[in-house]
């Protein structure tokens, strides 16, 4: 079934400005029925969790249809759900506590494909451990990242591999399945970033091979979070640094201080709309996701598609999403014109298209566009053909 696009648009508050957003890989703009649940959490009796007062059963209720929720979009279970302030914080605290095994002559394995957030951390444990990090290439030409370049860089020393599941920058989607094979046929960790994947496909857990994975809710119609998951046996045997009366339990045993329960709130209303995007599909929360993200993918695709070919006829322009498997994340730049200054005038025409690197400097620079890198379009369930014709007319109308 496609999309209802004008449906889901009406949910959507922010787009009453007129503006045409292609900000999403960002941040997505935020359905109403999420801006109720959360205003919902903060006005009822709400305090710290336990069973004894409203208070507390309301916020241990939140908690816990908020691990179901995001179990269910993530392939996994509620008891491995882990919440943090972001994912970038997710993966510095994970780093930390994996680095404490690591010590000089071991090596963890990063990619230049990837968000920082998916490096930096690594790499600086590493350091910190005496370990040495080890860099994974990526096909500038194609923006491929294969299996035969992440197994130049393993070896029988290596302890962790970080990989993204989508880039944030020109959304090629590498071969997870393959990579967790090599990975593990040397006995190392495997560390997937799914910020940007899961915002447009579904997450297996198992699928994927991972051990351990992070997303961000405010990537795909939900508030500012990070999640974490993994295998629970994994987790179990993970000791992180915590406060002596915190509960030391898994998943609380990685949660920091009081969560944020209506960001929960809006977190599990925000999978819930996900679910709900193909209206006819039935079962589970967990069959509705998988319907709804096969509807989503259709109506990306033939929207990234029209987008392609558009800017293929407007000609000065380079586009460097070139990948096989990509999600609707594209990045270009145009003949005479810095990034910046397209993206200020796309601005004046209210067209939203932001320019950077966006974090993913390694992959800029690899690319030969340098921390200024190009400006990036991604394409949303709200997104539709007439903001894609919008941009296009934006672009031709470019002042050199």
């Amino acid at each position: 079934m496609a999309l209802d696009v004008a449906a889901i648009r009406a949910h959507v508050p922010a787009l009453k400005s007129g503006t045409a957003r292609f900000d999403a890989p960002g941040g997505t703009q935020t359905p109403q029925p999420v801006i109720d649940a959360i205003a919902a959490a903060l006005t009822a009796p709400l305090a710290n969790r336990g069973r004894n007062t409203e208070g507390e059963r309301n916020a241990d209720r939140i908690v816990d249809e908020a691990r179901s929720a995001l179990a269910d979009l993530l392939g996994t279970t509620p008891g491995t759900v882990v919440f943090g302030r972001s994912s970038t914080q997710l993966a510095y605290d994970l780093s930390r506590t994996l680095a404490k095994g690591w010590g000089p002559g071991d090596e963890v394995v990063v990619t230049r494909l990837d968000h920082d957030s998916n490096i930096r951390p690594w790499v600086q444990a590493a350091e910190a451990a005496g370990a040495d990090v080890r860099w994974a290439d990526f096909d500038p030409a194609t923006g491929e990242l294969r299996p035969e370049h992440l197994a130049a860089v393993l070896g029988p020393r290596t302890r962790l591999v970080a990989v993204t599941a989508a880039s944030n920058l020109i959304g090629t989607m590498p071969d997870l399945p393959a990579l967790a094979s090599l990975v593990h046929a040397n006995g190392a960790h495997f560390h997937v970033d799914a910020v940007h994947y899961a915002s447009h496909a579904v997450v297996d857990l198992a699928a994927t091979g991972a051990d351990t994975l992070v997303c961000s809710p405010y990537k795909f119609l939900g508030p500012h979070l990070g999640v974490l998951t993994g295998r629970a046996e994994l987790l179990e045997s993970l000791r992180p640094d915590k406060l002596l009366p915190s509960a030391d339990t898994v998943p609380e045993r990685f949660e920091l201080g009081t969560l944020p329960y209506e960001l929960l709130a809006g977190t599990s209303a925000a999978v819930d709309f996900l679910a709900g995007l193909e209206p006819e599909a039935e079962g589970s929360r967990r069959d509705r996701l998988v319907a709804s993200f096969a509807a989503l993918e259709a109506h990306e695709d033939a929207l990234r598609e029209r987008l392609e070919r558009g800017l293929a006829e407007l000609g000065g322009i380079t586009v460097y999403s070139r990948a096989a498997r990509r999600t609707p994340t594209l990045l270009f730049t145009v003949a005479g014109l810095r990034p910046a200054d397209v993206y200020r005038q796309l601005a004046e025409r209210a067209v939203d298209a932001p320019a950077g690197s966006f974090y993913a400097v390694e992959a800029a620079r690899r690319l030969g566009l340098g921390d200024e890198g190009g400006v990036r379009v991604g394409l949303a369930p709200y997104s539709s053909a007439e903001d894609v014709d919008r941009l296009l007319t934006a672009l031709g109308a470019l002042e050199h």
